[in-house]
């Protein structure tokens, strides 16, 4: 199965030249990469949220797998849809998919299926790839490192039993790969923030999720998300990644960077918040 891109030249560039040069200006910063158990990255066009993705990004060593965990903005496919073979394309580049680890953790969790339906036109993953590509090949060794390999994973609900028990899994999968000897795959989370309030209104609301994310508090971010009516796309994902870290041994969240759409458009009166963290 081949997965071809659904939002090139709109969220992103449909010129390799162009995309790469776009993701390598968007990951500039000073310093070494370091390695990290999981991520949260935004996911809109770069144009609005590709510098808080890139600034997350640069700060990352990607290991030779990364497991994505993504919302199902399309409502395709079933509650936890694993991609789990085959390859995405993104312009100038084919990513495989990592399909032994896919089927260990479908083996894992009840309920998660082999699917494809819920990936095909799902932007909230695809626009990572770029950036996983980028930093795979820019990683701290002077050897070149093989491609990026991905597990692509997609929630399509909320309940929080079902996100706890697919980090339960995530870090069983992680921790296996530990027992094998192999490289430990990242884990990564898709999510943009507060959606189409005031800037004022967004930050604030905001401000309380990301207190949430930075104390791993995986059930403090879902009380708080439905508190305070925070229209946070990829709540799910992001406390199933947070639950996988915590098992994981994970001790900080540092927020990388914060933004709004209304620093770009203008509009102040309908924004969408974007936040990156590197956790470890």
């Amino acid at each position: 199965m081949i997965r071809q891109p659904a939002v090139a030249g709109t969220f992103y560039s449909a010129s390799p030249d162009t995309l790469r040069a776009d993701v390598a200006r968007l990951c500039m910063l000073e310093g070494a990469r370091t390695p990290a158990i999981a991520v949260i990255s935004p996911h809109a066009g770069y144009v609005y949220s590709g510098a808080v993705a890139g600034a997350v990004f640069a700060r990352v060593d990607v290991p030779e797998t990364v497991i994505l965990v993504g919302p199902n903005h399309t409502g395709h496919g079933p509650s936890i849809s694993v991609f789990a073979e085959g390859s995405w394309l993104m312009p100038g580049a084919e990513i495989d998919v990592d399909s032994g680890l896919a089927r260990m953790l479908i083996e894992r969790v009840a309920g998660a299926e082999a699917d494809v339906a819920a990936h095909r036109y799902e932007h909230s993953l695809e626009v990572q790839l770029p950036f996983l590509s980028h930093a795979r090949q820019q990683g701290g060794s002077t050897v070149a490192a093989p491609p990026v390999r991905v597990v692509p994973v997609v929630l399509g609900t909320d309940n929080r039993q079902i996100c706890r028990t697919l980090g339960v899994a995530l870090a069983e999968v992680v921790s296996e790969c530990r027992v094998q000897r192999r490289s430990l795959p990242l884990l990564l989370a898709s999510t943009d923030m507060n959606h189409y309030e005031s800037e004022a209104i967004t930050r604030r609301k905001d401000r309380l999720a990301i207190d949430a994310i930075q104390k791993l508090d995986a059930d403090g971010l879902g009380d708080t998300v439905q508190d305070h009516e925070i229209s946070m796309c990829g709540v799910a994902p992001t406390i199933a990644i947070l639950h996988a870290a915590r098992a994981l041994g994970a001790t900080r969240a540092d927020l990388i960077r914060y933004a709004t759409s209304g620093e770009v458009s203008r509009d102040l009166e309908r924004v969408v918040g974007y936040a990156g963290f590197v956790i470890s």
